[in-house]
């Protein structure tokens, strides 16, 4: 069981915790979801501090989402139903976590592959913009 590489475009199995689920004071998730890292940095104590962003079947307001393109989906091997890169809210853990999943109908397989260069770009500039606006929930999980 080899653990990928926490790389920014990496859509990993994560057990997602969706900030209006946190604020009502809930610990765990409903349940894994693929997410997809958009920072891996080192804090002062030498931890890898994960960002990720969930993925999801349900249509979000325009502009909390970033819908992925039907061959992005194929490629990384998800469902052939819409998806959607959620803008408005992220999880920081520290790497791997317990939260961290295997991709369905695998045991050891943690990621699901590379969001493409063009649209991990769209969704960190979305990201960044949400930030400077203050408008990015961000959830800190259990370590």
């Amino acid at each position: 069981m080899a653990l990928p590489s926490p790389e920014p475009g990496l859509v990993i199995g994560y057990a997602y915790l969706w900030a209006r689920r946190h604020a009502e004071g809930h610990e765990e998730a409903e349940k894994s979801r693929p997410c997809a890292i958009v920072l891996a940095k080192q804090d002062e104590a030498g931890d890898t501090v994960v960002t990720v962003v969930p993925i999801t079947h349900s249509p979000p307001a325009a502009e909390d989402g970033i819908e992925i393109p039907p061959r992005t989906r194929q490629r990384l091997g998800l469902d052939d139903q819409p998806s959607w890169v959620i803008i408005s809210e992220v999880n920081r853990f520290i790497w791997p976590g317990p939260d961290l999943r295997p991709i369905p109908g695998s045991a050891s397989q943690f990621a699901y592959g590379m969001l493409p260069p063009k649209l991990f770009d769209a969704v960190k500039e979305a990201l960044l913009r949400r930030a400077k606006a203050s408008s990015l929930a961000a959830t800190k999980r259990t370590e």
